[in-house]
């Protein structure tokens, strides 16, 4: 699914076949979930391949290795050109972007000292598909904010999601909704949530979340479109009484929410302002829009 006999990938500096390509299974990556990624997407527009804020992602990358402290020696406008290069060499426009930095063996729990850089490309649609979604309300909850750096897109802090998301749909949901430490609303397991209330837009506060770069978007979008957009610390029972609801992720894009724990919403997902604002996305990425180069 991921890669093909003839799949070309980014590895340490070089372009080669991702089946030619190894890595030790002794790596401290591997064994601790100690490394970084990040997801990007690039979209086939009138003027070719366009990755889609490759600068936010790849600088967002450089602030994960920072909290984590992982050295990554490439610069953004470096990697930016490695992966258009790795998007050419597979003849792919629209395409899944996976960076990876992923250290050294070393079984010590210690900073891992040196790292390498993977950069992998595929076809992929939205990960959570096109139907709206009945969600779940975990049994886990994301991990407190002074156990981790929350706002590092760190490889071991999806194990949560792992956990989360595999528990939503053994019981029959399509994806998991969790809450944060202190039972408020935080996010998906790879996606970030908003929802509408009388014309509102309302999202979790950064603290408890990723800082979704697809987030931003939409609450660019938002501002764009005049729907006023508020960030604070919301319960279940928020979301219960809200009009419609959505989530968003480089993966995702813009996806909309049927139910939640079987509740659904007072608006049909047409009337709400979240298929507006996916409309508005999709056009954004796509270039298909006049503020398409403002956002």
């Amino acid at each position: 699914m991921y890669f093909k006999e003839k799949t070309v990938i980014f590895y340490d500096g070089e372009y080669t076949l991702a089946t030619e390509t190894h890595t030790s299974l002794y790596g401290q990556t591997l064994h601790y979930g100690y490394g970084v990624f990040e997801g990007i997407r690039s979209y086939a527009t009138a003027s070719g391949a366009k990755i889609f804020k490759a600068r936010e992602h790849y600088e967002r990358l450089h602030e994960s290795c920072r909290l984590l402290g992982i050295p990554l020696n490439y610069s953004v406008e470096a990697l930016t050109e490695f992966t258009y290069e790795v998007l050419k060499r597979n003849a792919l426009e629209d395409a899944y972007i996976r960076p990876l930095v992923l250290c050294d063996p070393n079984m010590s729990l210690i900073n891992g000292q040196p790292t390498h850089v993977f950069i992998g490309v595929w076809g992929w649609g939205a990960y959570l598909g096109e139907k709206l979604l009945n969600l779940r309300i975990s049994s886990y909850c994301r991990p407190h904010p002074r156990s981790v750096h929350m706002e590092a897109k760190a490889c071991g802090h999806y194990v949560n999601s792992i956990l989360a998301t595999s528990e939503a749909k053994r019981e029959g949901y399509d994806e998991a909704l969790l809450l944060d430490c202190d039972g408020y609303l935080a996010e998906g397991p790879g996606a970030n949530l908003f929802f509408e209330k009388d014309g509102k837009i309302f999202t979790p506060k950064l603290g408890h979340i990723l800082p979704g770069i697809t987030r931003a978007t939409v609450i660019e979008l938002c501002q764009e479109m005049g729907f006023p957009v508020e960030e604070g610390r919301y319960t279940a029972e928020d979301l219960f009484e809200a009009d419609g609801a959505f989530f968003c992720g480089t993966g995702a894009e813009v996806v909309g929410i049927q139910s939640v724990d079987k509740k659904t919403f007072h608006l049909d997902w047409p009337d709400s302002l979240g298929a507006r604002i996916r409309e508005a996305y999709l056009n954004l990425v796509r270039e298909k829009s006049a503020h398409a180069q403002a956002v």
